[in-house]
């Protein structure tokens, strides 16, 4: 049960960091979506890509980066990205044609490209779910020790005294 509560917080963290994120997107061109899937179609060019539990489809250009949570990212037909591409619990696919300029990173998924599809930067891999255990579960693991450290020192100093047996 203590796994699932820790989830829930998770997913509370995220959801109230996705609502300040489209709170304050600054340019129309910018794309950021909670639970709602992004397609950029061809001809179309937006500056950045945000998203949260939902995929990305990318078949125009996209001038910075492009970002997911819980999801996937799709770059296809001649697709471009002049920023980074980076996807936490998440896999990344680029077809047949596509550019990206900058750095791939994947956390907790997978990086598919085909062999015409170039890469700028560099590219970073972390597959397998271990590594998001290791970046969300360990803090939340640490932190749910040190309150139960705190709340036993607090029972044991507010214990009532009990006189000694004669």
């Amino acid at each position: 049960m203590g796994f699932r509560k820790a989830l829930l917080a998770q997913l509370l963290v995220g959801l109230l960091f996705a609502v300040a994120v489209s709170a304050f997107a600054a340019d129309a061109h910018e794309r950021t979506q909670f639970g709602r899937d992004i397609t950029v179609n061809s001809g179309e060019e937006v500056s950045e890509v945000t998203c949260f539990g939902c995929n990305i489809r990318i078949r125009g250009h996209v001038a910075g980066d492009v970002t997911i949570f819980a999801g996937n990212i799709v770059v296809e037909d001649q697709g471009e990205i002049g920023g980074d591409t980076t996807a936490f619990a998440g896999s990344v696919r680029f077809e047949k044609g596509v550019k990206a300029s900058g750095d791939v990173i994947v956390f907790g998924g997978r990086f598919y490209r085909d062999s015409s599809a170039t890469v700028g930067g560099d590219v970073t891999n972390f597959s397998g779910s271990a590594w998001l255990l290791l970046i969300f579960g360990l803090p939340l693991i640490l932190l749910g020790a040190f309150i139960a450290l705190i709340v036993w020192l607090v029972r044991r100093l507010t214990r009532p005294a009990v006189p000694a047996a004669a």
